[in-house]
């Protein structure tokens, strides 16, 4: 759990969210919260890279979001 280092440098920032190689968007950070929408875009899944991990977000037909690795 981040304690404030990182999260506070970002809070009221906007942060570059790498789509694939050829797209790239800014996300909005404001106190430490993030709009599902500002991620996800026109899709229902996305794909969070965490160290050597891959986890997936999707959001399901009952608009609730699910992580799996």
């Amino acid at each position: 759990m981040n304690t404030g280092g990182e999260r506070d440098k970002l809070d009221g920032r906007e942060v570059k969210a790498e789509e694939s190689p050829s797209k790239a968007r800014l996300i909005t950070v404001v106190d430490g919260r993030i709009d599902s929408r500002s991620l996800f875009g026109a899709s229902r899944q996305i794909t969070i890279e965490h160290g050597a991990d891959a986890y997936t977000l999707r959001v399901t037909a009952q608009n609730k979001l699910i992580l799996t690795k």
